[in-house]
């Protein structure tokens, strides 16, 4: 055995090779991990934690289709880790597969004191709109990690898509508060903001949030609308302006429509902003399975 501890074949034992590659995840070195798990993968074949760390790996480097197919194999070899099952059924379950209901659930099942276990079937039970059983898994999964932003933020996606407007929100606030680096958190409560009509508390979220996306168009032009909605004009055409930098030629039409209601003036902007652009973009970001 070398003095790192591993075989010269590489590692020993599944649990070496996972315990390696979390802490490569933890440094976000997922190309090393990436790599490390594809060197080892014909050893550990028949491992459901391994696979899954393989999709995990994909997944967060944007080889979407190589995630898939790690997932899908996972689910195959029958796992019962709750967080294989909560991590490999979210993702197939992201891509229609029936197969990740069922682990979803098993995995709610059998750990109901795993919070990540709870949240992830109650996250996937909201977008289904099965909003009753989703609150159910996600009130418990809060009530055993209270300042955990990733459960507070499901929770309030959750009531937001059941209508529960003003629950929803104080729920998105309260991840914030764990999470205030989180743009794609901020930048989705502020839609929400706007959409229930707290226009200048959107108009502040949304600044922020465009000040850290500056590749994300929609958000560029919906802090554009709501500060032009407020007349807060030179930052709202400086978002417009990296939206600008950022668009592609599928976003030309849209990049026009705002700005003819920005020139317009505040209200052209807030109508636009909450009666058009502003509701389909939240919905579809509440939709978003992540």
């Amino acid at each position: 055995m070398s003095e790192n501890g591993f075989g010269a074949a590489g590692h020993e034992t599944a649990e070496a090779l996972v315990a390696e590659v979390e802490a490569l995840g933890e440094q976000d070195r997922w190309h090393e991990a990436h790599q490390l798990l594809a060197d080892e993968l014909e050893s550990h074949a028949d491992d459901p934690r391994v696979l899954c760390w393989m999709g995990i790996a994909a997944q967060r480097l944007g080889e979407e289709g190589e995630a898939y197919d790690m997932f899908r194999r996972t689910l195959e070899l029958q796992p019962e880790d709750p967080f294989v099952l909560a991590v490999a059924g979210t993702a197939v379950a992201a891509l229609d597969d029936p197969a990740g209901e069922g682990a979803l659930r098993m995995a709610a099942l059998t750990a109901p004191d795993f919070p990540f276990a709870r949240q992830a079937y109650g996250a996937y039970l909201s977008r289904e709109g099965l909003f009753d059983e989703a609150l159910v898994e996600l009130e418990a999964a809060r009530r055993l990690a209270p300042d955990d932003a990733a459960i507070h933020m499901e929770l309030g996606i959750a009531l937001l898509l059941a209508r529960k407007t003003s629950e929803g929100l104080d729920a998105l606030e309260e991840a914030l508060s764990h999470a205030p680096d989180d743009s794609w958190l901020r930048a989705l409560f502020g839609l929400s903001l706007a959409d229930a009509g707290r226009g200048e508390e959107s108009a502040e979220q949304l600044h922020q949030a465009a000040g850290e996306r500056h590749e994300d168009v929609e958000v560029q032009l919906l802090a554009a609308l709501a500060m032009g909605a407020q007349g807060w004009e030179d930052p709202a055409w400086e978002a417009f302006a990296r939206a600008e930098g950022a668009a592609d030629s599928a976003d030309r039409e849209l990049l026009a429509e705002v700005e003819d209601r920005l020139t317009a003036g505040a209200d052209e902007a807030e109508q636009f902003l909450r009666a058009d652009l502003g509701p389909t973009l939240l919905r579809e970001r509440l939709l978003q399975r992540t």
